[in-house]
């Protein structure tokens, strides 16, 4: 059976929320961790989102993963892969967006690609090329502090620009409100003046859903969720997907311990652990026991011992981000960063040792930390706890073993609201 869409995404949280918003759109839609296995079953399957974890990685490895996550995926039918960015367009002036969508475009043999990181829902617009978070340019927002990826610039045409080897135009919201036809022939009169990307503007949900159709008819296009959504439509109203799953069904309870981890220094993180204290028991970690050695790994999860029997527990990494700079500042921004990513990773297996499996991560580096950790390889979709949040159900082998599922929920560190982690864990049971 061919695919009706193929998606490479650049982080595992944020492919939790395209296949999220795929199964919502009317795809039945499966999430895979790296490339598949040639022999995985995709009976009764529309779309398969490839998450990578490459979106901090130096550019020409991002590139070489992306390649060959597009190479399974066109192998499988894949008539249009959507490379899957952040809402935020998280990236340097050295990538990772702009090399991967080049690459990707001349694999595809594509003169042109469309690009946009809109999704209204989730508050993220683009006007006049300009990204914003809420009524703001994402540079006067909270989220421009990435410790990664730090946004300065909510100009998209410029920052693409400097990723990547070709220039870059854009479809504006005049044009976008005329229609799929508008928007086809704008990306071909751009084309056909040698630029090899356009920014499009989206402020609306109607105008993904123009965005998708004009997209489908180009092998590849670069977006984030909100994109995935106005393809999923267009493939949908088009007859070129299947009725979707009934209700995202999980199949039989997991039961088992539960736990949460954060390792995100997002403003909606920190507030989502401040109300989790009220909840359950919280260990923040020490970052410099963490660089120290074991000892702070050992201690959280001797913690954990003792009070998860009666209940979820959340251990949590995050911090303001004034401490992370002061931190990064004393030891160095990678070091720091992967030390506490590992940490998580690394508690997480042993709570899993301890009998967890349902498993709540915030933070995409942490989630991928973990997901890697723990040797996961696919997912099933469940309900949406959040916008863009869904609970997962994973398939096949992985450290609890293929007849021992677990449920997990990978979230972004913006994504949900205050109460997330206990609407996560009423929901997986």
């Amino acid at each position: 059976m061919s695919l009706a869409l193929g998606s490479v995404a650049d982080d595992y949280t944020g492919a939790s929320d395209l296949a999220n918003t795929l199964t919502k759109g009317g795809l039945r839609t499966v999430q895979t961790i790296g490339i598949p296995a040639a022999d995985l079953d995709l009976t009764g399957v529309d779309a398969v989102v490839v998450a990578l974890k490459s979106r901090s990685i130096p550019a020409a490895e991002a590139v070489e993963r992306s390649r060959a996550a597009d190479t399974w995926l066109r192998g499988r039918g894949a008539a249009h892969v959507l490379f899957k960015i952040c809402s935020t367009f998280d990236s340097t002036d050295a990538g990772n967006i702009g090399p991967v969508m080049d690459a990707l475009r001349a694999d595809a043999g594509e003169a042109i690609a469309l690009v946009t990181p809109a999704f209204p829902e989730t508050g993220r617009t683009v006007y006049q090329g300009h990204l914003f978070v809420g009524a703001v340019p994402l540079n006067e927002s909270p989220l421009k502090d990435h410790p990664l990826n730090p946004m300065r610039d909510a100009n998209l045409v410029r920052v693409l620009a400097r990723q990547s080897a070709a220039a870059v135009g854009l479809v504006d919201c005049a044009t976008v409100a005329r229609g799929p036809e508008a928007v086809a022939a704008r990306l071909d009169a751009l084309a056909a003046e040698g630029m090899g990307a356009a920014i499009a503007d989206a402020v609306v949900e109607t105008d993904l859903e123009t965005l998708g159709a004009a997209a489908l008819r180009h092998r590849v296009s670069v977006g984030a969720s909100g994109l995935g959504l106005g393809l999923a439509r267009a493939l949908v109203a088009a007859g070129r997907a299947s009725a979707p799953d009934s209700a995202a069904d999980l199949g039989a309870p997991v039961g088992g311990l539960a736990a949460c981890l954060a390792g995100s220094c997002s403003q909606a993180t920190l507030g989502q652990i401040a109300a989790a204290e009220a909840q359950m028991p919280v260990r923040r970690l020490d970052p410099e026991g963490v660089l120290a050695g074991d000892s702070e790994i050992e201690a959280a999860l001797a913690w954990a011992g003792e009070h998860i029997g009666a209940g979820p527990v959340l251990i949590a990494s995050s911090a303001a981000p004034e401490t992370v700079r002061a931190l990064q500042a004393r030891h160095g921004g990678d070091r720091v960063g992967h030390a506490l990513e590992d940490a998580l990773a690394r508690i997480a297996e042993g709570l899993v040792a301890r009998g967890v499996r349902r498993l709540v991560v915030a933070g995409g580096e942490t989630s991928g930390a973990v997901v890697d950790r723990l040797g996961l390889k696919a997912f099933r979709l469940g309900p949406e706890i959040a916008a863009g949040v869904p609970v997962l159900r994973t398939l096949g082998q992985g450290a609890a073993g293929p007849s021992d599922p677990m449920l997990l929920a990978l979230k972004s560190g913006n994504f949900g609201g205050p109460d997330f982690f206990s609407r996560a864990l009423d929901l997986m049971r």
